[in-house]
């Protein structure tokens, strides 16, 4: 629970935007039926409003024809603006004095706000999930889901919550998978992603987490066009006691990865993992490059690598299905790992992967520190998203 608590703070953003809509979607449902039957008191009011009236009207009624001319006596018609309460607005008032707050607060009448689940419901539904970044198809089966069986009930805010949360947790719980460990050493992971997606401090992460949870491990430092990726990787190794091995700048990366697997072998590694330059799904050279890699670490094992992890920063929202599409063509991805989640306001796009690509989702990235990746819970995630309080 500890992560889920980090996670829904962390989602914040995410959680209050979906959150905030599914209040004002309710809100609005409430406030139309409580003009509806405003309308409707109104229009009977008006036929026990004559039947008042006389009991007032009458002494008026005769004072009035008799003072015309002399200019004092119209003061005795003080009487008319006690005639205005007649109207009564009290109907009016249960709509203002709770206010917005007081109707989500369910302060109104003491209950929740409710509303019918109908076809515009369901429309702004769909455009709430596809503003989150959850892709139109996703968002369009999943309030499909929601509305089976339950078209034209009322519902409040938190029957929303927890039927989108369930349906959401349904969409990813296929895919919420760790990283498989086989029993071949060694095991070779190939890490990639386009630039400043969080490869490199992902995988100083993993490669701490399997160290302390007793595994053999050996880093290769495979962006060797920056420097800073080398000493970022050097510094988590230091950390975890792990040995990184790296190469000259400007190195061919992957004569890199072929060192690395004979120094693994000969260590007897039950890990390697290695990183690899950011590139741009959009560089064919790039690209290329990355399937060299992949080319020659086959030469030394045709197996290998035997988990190609795609790191994606939720940030990026929607190109992140592009990029997932590229990478799975040229470098054969077998899972993702999706960073980040911590900085954006849309968290809805892990669910679109997911239900368009179906690969195993390993883990998720909140922060910098090394507890802030964990494996992938799908209930915990789709709460989170949804602001539904698991406490």
């Amino acid at each position: 629970m500890a992560f889920f608590t980090k996670l829904k703070d962390r989602l914040f953003k995410s959680s209050s935007k979906l959150e905030d809509g599914l209040d004002a979607i309710v809100a609005e449902g409430a406030d139309e039926k409580a003009d509806e039957k405003a309308s409707v008191e109104n229009a009977a009011a008006p036929e026990a409003a004559p039947e008042a009236a006389p009991q007032v009207s009458e002494p008026v009624a005769e004072e009035v024809p008799t003072p015309q001319p002399t200019a004092p006596e119209p003061k005795p018609a003080a009487p008319k603006p006690v005639a205005e309460p007649i109207p009564e607005p009290e109907p009016e008032k249960p709509q203002k004095s709770p206010g917005l707050l007081g109707r989500l607060m369910g302060r109104a009448g003491g209950t929740a706000p409710r509303r019918v689940l109908d076809d515009d419901m369901l429309e702004q539904l769909e455009e709430l999930l596809i503003a989150s970044d959850m892709g139109v198809d996703t968002a369009l089966r999943v309030t499909a889901n929601m509305a089976e069986g339950r078209f034209g009930k009322r519902l409040s805010t938190q029957e929303i919550k927890e039927l989108l949360s369930a349906e959401i947790a349904r969409v990813m719980e296929p895919v919420a998978k760790p990283l498989p460990i086989y029993a071949k050493r060694p095991q070779v992971v190939l890490v990639v992603g386009v630039n400043g997606s969080g490869k490199t401090t992902t995988i100083g992460k993993l490669a701490s987490q399997f160290k302390a949870a007793g595994k053999n491990v050996v880093i290769a430092a495979g962006d060797t066009f920056r420097a800073a990726a080398v000493e970022q990787l050097q510094v988590w190794g230091d950390r975890a006691g792990v040995p990184v091995l790296t190469a000259p700048e400007g190195s061919d990366p992957a004569s890199l990865a072929f060192d690395a697997m004979t120094r693994a072998e000969a260590d007897g590694a039950d890990l390697l993992l290695i990183d690899t330059a950011g590139r741009l799904q959009n560089r064919a050279d790039l690209m290329e490059e990355l399937a060299k890699i992949v080319r020659v670490i086959r030469k030394k094992d045709e197996t290998a690598p035997h988990n190609t992890l795609l790191v994606l920063d939720a940030t990026t929202g929607q190109n992140a299905l592009n990029q997932v599409d590229t990478f799975q063509k040229l470098a054969d991805v077998s899972g993702l790992v999706m960073t980040k989640l911590d900085g954006t306001a849309k968290g809805g796009v892990l669910v679109a992967l997911a239900d368009k690509f179906g690969l195993p989702i390993h883990a998720i990235g909140v922060g910098e520190q090394i507890d802030d990746l964990a494996p992938f819970d799908p209930e915990e995630f789709a709460a989170a998203l949804t602001g539904l309080d698991r406490s």
